[in-house]
């Protein structure tokens, strides 16, 4: 005789509620973001060190890719199990996954040692900056170990706090450094500091650490689906943070301070609205169809509409916003509008590609892997200078976009997504 299958599925208003909490705890750390923007803005004079800050603290992320893969994945199969209720099957895979994630970051930090200095030649980063990215990534490595746990278990109030808590760290640490030491590397050491608010998760350690045989993760399903998160987790990268690495290698410091300072704003598009997809991320690894279906694209919505409203107020405010952190020039001022435009693409393009990896929809996770490599390539041939990457940046998101969406909307006919009855 076959039981109903247990689940742990919140309820649809639990699902608003997260996205909720961590969407205003997003938004409340955008605004220490910005406020540390301001500070490093006003302090670091000297030309260029503004700029080579926001670059580097890319290029931070680049290294970290690695990780980032894998916790995407192991968010995944924690999710999964925690909808089923098979608590002893979690822990074993809680267990297997530390494990996993503790031998990966070691191999992360290894490998961002070795690569670290071959490519901060070819972008042209000066010795002292390397270093600090290098720590950067490397506390960054460890600090994200925590942040799969907290998405994969849904627990998105902490992670909240964690965010609010590393925001307080880097204004703390920021403010102080930058004031006495107005230099790039100072500041990028900042966001370093803020990594330890991750220590907080020592207080919840009785609900990580429980006796259980690790269970290892690892099947054809799991490297199929880390294969695919590579793919997406990079293609998201090139998206959202490869014009800066571009522009690292070929503008000039003037250009890179107004480029950075105008960016900074219109990354803070999708970045402010980002938290809902990580509640839709989980919460569609455990439920793909019915009320559960009605409530995700309710949540999508809730994000697109977040996006164009944000870019109404971006443009309307866009010489006050500049004058925030202190670079309030027109070549700044032009720039916004073709940056922000782009990133509402790039915010669209990223919820899609988010929807189809939580879904395991392969092919169209993958192919937005693909755009985004294209979309970098594209950047890095034809936009060697401001006025050439600004005129490429928003017709080719806008393409791939087009294209993406397309290729969603054409599989949803044939029927092989899921519907909503």
């Amino acid at each position: 005789m076959n039981h109903p299958e247990k689940t742990n599925e919140k309820p649809a208003g639990a699902l608003w509620q997260s996205g909720v909490v961590l969407a205003a705890a997003s938004f409340l750390t955008g605004i220490g973001n910005f406020a540390f923007q301001a500070i490093i803005g006003h302090q670091l004079k000297k030309s260029g060190e503004y700029g080579l800050t926001n670059t580097t603290l890319s290029y931070v992320g680049l290294l970290g890719l690695p990780l980032l893969i894998a916790t995407t994945a192991i968010t995944h199969y924690i999710a999964r199990f925690d909808h089923h209720g098979d608590h002893a099957r979690l822990q074993g895979l809680i267990a297997g996954c530390r494990r996993f994630l503790f031998r990966l970051t070691l191999t992360g930090s290894l490998l961002a040692v070795i690569l670290v200095k071959p490519l901060s030649n070819f972008l042209h980063f000066r010795t002292s900056l390397t270093l600090a990215a290098l720590a950067c990534v490397l506390v960054g490595l460890w600090g994200g170990l925590a942040t799969a746990l907290c998405q994969g278990l849904a627990w998105f109030k902490r992670l909240a706090l964690i965010g609010l808590l590393g925001v307080c760290l880097r204004l703390l640490f920021g403010g102080i450094v930058a004031t006495k030491f107005p230099a790039a590397e100072w500041a990028v050491l900042a966001t370093g500091m803020a990594v330890l608010a991750n220590l907080i998760l020592l207080y919840w350690k009785k609900d990580l650490v429980r006796k259980a045989e690790p269970i290892s993760p690892w099947n054809r399903e799991f490297v199929q689906f880390l294969v695919v998160a590579a793919a997406c987790m990079g293609g998201g990268y090139c998206f959202t943070q490869g014009d800066l690495l571009v522009a690292q290698r070929f503008f000039s410091k003037p250009e890179l301070d107004a480029y950075t300072g105008a960016g900074v704003f219109a990354r803070a598009l999708p970045m402010t609205v980002a938290p809902l997809l990580t509640v839709l991320f989980t919460h569609r690894s455990k439920a793909h169809t019915g009320d559960a279906l009605r409530e995700q694209l309710k949540l999508i919505g809730l994000y697109a509409a977040g996006l164009l409203c944000g870019l109404t107020g971006l443009l309307l405010l866009r010489t006050f916003c500049l004058k925030i952190i202190g670079r309030d020039t027109p070549e700044a001022a032009s720039m916004l509008g073709p940056l922000a435009t782009t990133m509402v693409s790039v915010g669209l393009l990223q919820a899609v590609g988010i929807w189809a990896l939580a879904s395991r929809w392969i092919k169209i996770a993958a192919l937005y892997g693909v755009l985004g490599l294209a979309y970098w390539l594209v950047l890095f041939y034809l936009g060697k200078t401001p006025t050439d990457l600004l005129q490429v940046m928003p017709f080719a998101a806008g393409v791939a976009f087009a294209a993406l969406f397309m290729f969603w909307l054409m599989a949803m006919r044939r029927g092989k997504l899921d519907t909503l009855a």
